[in-house]
């Protein structure tokens, strides 16, 4: 007999999702700010990638840590649960912390604690999608996610703007945040640490024996029980000379000590495997298994999300000074008018994620219609169409047409992949999967945060308009590569029901 997830009802969708709107309320303001505030504190514009450093390696190290717990966890508050609150309560500490750093080496710090306490609450919320919702429902879950994304990142990166247009500062001595950006820091923690709450009181889980007995649980060709074998150590030694070689070479030839980190990522990968082959058992050597057993469609996946969050990342950190520089014709973060220009960035990121609250309405609709790949991919085009268009535009109020594209893209991003990989995972690690995924998220980031900075400075000739189209061609490659991807098992029970 047939054992399937009951159906939610939408507000019990809303509810489990709605803590979403906090953690991205705390992502938006980091995204649209730390670059300002890190400039603010005298940090020169092709430092900053090296500064942002922190955002994608506490994903690396945090993300598959919490999901390999979580997925371990039962408590009163249930599995997942217990991190969405504690990583909210550190999150909202950071957050009335940042916008008063005195030294710049502070503000690096402060980010370091408010990412990772993000990447806490984050990962466990896409594994509770997973965790709670039947596969035919779980791009609806996705896309409420993405929809709360789009909305909390809207009022959060318009906040120094409104406040501006409202009658704060927006201007503050050298070495000072003007108050804009510090009040609107202020009202994202109390928003983050409500939104979470929400979620955590008005929502419940199922035991792990309960999940274990449902008819997705089990995806074919996953591990029913135990853990994933830990490949040999010899695997590990070509990762390692390739990093080793890597750094001397960056340092012999004195190149930007920033391409250490892409150097080091073939390093840290051969440790890591050298380590997990000293024991069987433990967390290190549980992840390393999965990693290397991980289902074909999450390899597939790991092109798709490189491209993506290139060029994502690209964009994060480079706008504020294109458009500045571009469109304002400034350069100097002390003066009007790049704090203007930075004012209609956040405007701009706010519209982005406007329009990616209502490409989550419309995205279950297309994907019911064309697919999950081919919808991935439409909407990555448009992302790269709109990033690459604000080289050409001239007047800064146009580029809201500019950022209707990127916000698709983004919408989606953030959905059809999870909903691609879900399908293929099985319940009690889905947990573990997802934070490994995230793998996949913060390894472009470190590539482009080692690479940037290098190429602004060589290769782009100090414009870093040019690094928004590098990033705008990033998209469509990821667009290309998720029509490799196997078409999810949902979508293949449905075809055939269609065509039978």
């Amino acid at each position: 007999m047939r054992n399937t997830k009951p159906q939610l009802s939408f507000g019990q969708i809303w509810n489990m999702c709605f803590g979403f709107l906090g953690i991205q309320f705390g992502f938006a303001l980091q995204n649209a700010n730390v670059s300002r505030i890190f400039q603010t504190l005298g940090a020169d514009m092709e430092d900053v990638p090296g500064l942002w450093i922190a955002a994608p390696l506490t994903g690396l190290l945090v993300q598959p840590v919490i999901g390999y717990f979580s997925d371990r966890t039962w408590t009163r508050l249930g599995r997942r649960r217990p991190y969405f609150l504690w990583g909210a309560i550190f999150s909202t500490a950071a957050l009335l912390v940042m916008p008063n750093s005195p030294e710049l080496w502070i503000a690096a710090g402060t980010l370091w604690v408010l990412d990772a306490s993000l990447n806490v609450s984050m990962e466990p919320f896409r594994a509770f999608v997973g965790d709670q919702l039947a596969p035919r429902q779980r791009p609806t879950g996705y896309a409420m996610q993405g929809f709360f994304i789009g909305v909390g990142s809207v009022v959060a990166s318009a906040l120094p703007f409104v406040l501006a247009k409202a009658g704060v500062a927006n201007t503050a001595g050298p070495g000072e945040v003007p108050d804009t950006v510090r009040y609107a820091f202020y009202f994202g923690g109390a928003v983050l640490l409500c939104a979470v709450l929400w979620t955590v009181l008005r929502t419940r889980e199922y035991p792990p024996e309960v999940l274990a007995g449902f008819d997705d649980a089990h995806p074919p060709g996953t591990l029913v029980v135990g853990d994933a074998p830990v490949p040999s150590a010899a695997g590990g030694v070509p990762w390692l000379l390739l990093g080793i070689a890597g750094v001397a070479l960056v340092w012999l030839m004195e190149w930007d000590r920033m391409l250490l980190v892409l150097a080091g990522l073939p390093l840290a990968y051969g440790v890591l495997r050298q380590v997990a082959a000293l024991g069987t058992r433990g967390m290190v050597a549980a992840i390393v298994g999965d990693l290397h057993a991980m289902p074909v469609t999450m390899r597939q996946l790991a092109v798709v999300q490189f491209f993506s969050w290139f060029g994502l990342f690209a964009m994060w950190i480079y706008t504020t000074a294109a458009v500045a520089q571009t469109h304002y014709g400034a350069t100097d973060p002390q003066s009007a008018a790049y704090n203007e220009g930075a004012n209609w960035v956040g405007v701009l990121f706010a519209a982005y994620n406007g329009f990616a609250a209502l490409a989550a309405v419309a995205i279950p609709w297309m994907a019911r219609r064309f697919g999950l790949r081919v919808t991935h991919l439409v909407n990555l085009w448009l992302g790269a169409a709109g990033l690459v268009s604000v080289a050409f535009i001239r007047d800064p109020q146009w580029l809201l047409l500019s950022m209707a594209g990127v916000g698709f893209a983004w919408a989606s991003i953030l959905s059809l992949p999870y909903a691609l990989l879900s399908d293929s995972l099985p319940a009690h690690k889905m947990g573990v999967y997802m934070g490994i995924f995230n793998f996949f998220i913060v390894i472009p980031q470190l590539v482009a945060v080692s690479t940037l900075g290098f190429l602004l400075g060589h290769v782009f000739g100090g414009a870093p308009m040019r690094v928004l189209m590098v990033g705008g061609v990033s998209l469509a490659l990821a667009g290309l590569f998720a029509l490799r991807v196997s078409r999810p098992l949902s979508e293949r029970a449905r075809i055939r029901g269609v065509t039978a």
